[in-house]
């Protein structure tokens, strides 16, 4: 017979066995017992030596900081898309005194500063660059030669450079060696190729493009200028053909290429003698600025 007795517990008969609690030890000396708070307390400062970001306010966790070698880079806003900006604004007083300084105008000369216009315009370079362009033509072609050379703006037609003459202190040779795009210039006694009254570049309605792909025979020396070096007329880049960009771009604005009885493939005018394009339509991109103030400088 066992002798371990036990005793009913729960009404259904269930037993458990009797075992023996050992006593609680007595609490120590008071002044030495460390509360359960400050324990915990202590333990997490520990925690906050050992990783301090981890306690620091909004601090990432590894599951939600980037993966190892990751770099975040901020999402880029859309580029505007880019505009050739033409702005249509009378001469200023600096640049006609230039002009007149550097004998652009003189006595003879048909043009005046009322009658000319400065048309600031965007092109695109021969890097693919953007820069921002100067032509001086003739009042009443002015929003024709906007829309021509937004046009080509759009097409990104490559001109190389493109800056009033009298940057070249008025020497025609100078602004076509340095590839310059320009239009008025009423040109020295020693380069001019038509009667100032009749000139197409004297009375601002010509422009003459990228010379040096696109060069002319000069009649004084019966060679080709600024350079024989883009005689041939094969594609390239500023180069101007016959049916191209360029070329269908001005001759359905009305303008003439070529307008002599040699190759000068740089030039465009709107006809000889000069005169105005039939069909000066006026521009839907080009704005015009402020009148200019006036000065002391002879004018016709």
């Amino acid at each position: 017979m066992n002798s371990r007795s036990t005793v009913p517990v729960h009404g259904d008969g269930e037993e458990k066995r009797h075992t023996a609690k050992t006593p609680a030890a007595p609490p120590g000396p008071p002044g030495r017992r460390v509360p359960a708070l400050l324990r915990r307390s202590l333990a997490f400062a520990m925690l906050c030596v050992l990783s301090a970001t981890a306690c620091a306010p909004g601090g990432n966790t590894a599951q939600d900081g980037p993966e190892p070698g990751a770099t975040r880079t901020a999402t880029p806003s859309p580029s505007p898309t880019p505009s050739a900006d033409p702005v249509v604004r009378d001469v200023t007083p600096a640049q006609w005194q230039k002009m007149v300084e550097t004998s652009m105008w003189r006595e003879g000369c048909p043009a005046t500063r009322e009658s000319l216009r400065r048309l600031e315009i965007n092109y695109i370079d021969f890097d693919g660059e953007i820069q921002r362009g100067v032509l001086v033509v003739n009042a009443d072609i002015a929003e024709n030669v906007s829309r021509i050379f937004t046009r080509l703006f759009h097409e990104r037609f490559p001109i190389y450079r493109m800056q009033p003459v009298e940057a070249y202190e008025g020497d025609n040779k100078a602004s076509l060696e340095d590839n310059n795009t320009a239009a008025y210039n009423c040109r020295r006694p020693n380069q001019i190729n038509a009667p100032l009254r009749e000139s197409p570049h004297a009375n601002g309605r010509a422009i003459d493009i990228n010379p040096l792909q696109n060069p002319w025979i000069d009649l004084r020396c019966k060679c080709w200028s600024p350079s024989d070096q883009y005689a041939e007329r094969t594609p390239g880049k500023g180069v101007i053909l016959e049916g191209g960009l360029v070329w269908q771009t001005f001759i359905e604005e009305g303008w003439v290429w070529q307008n002599i009885k040699v190759p000068d493939y740089m030039h465009f005018d709107t006809g000889y003698p000069s005169i105005p394009v039939t069909d000066n339509k006026p521009s839907p991109t080009a704005s015009v600025g402020p009148p200019p103030s006036p000065i002391s400088s002879p004018s016709p």
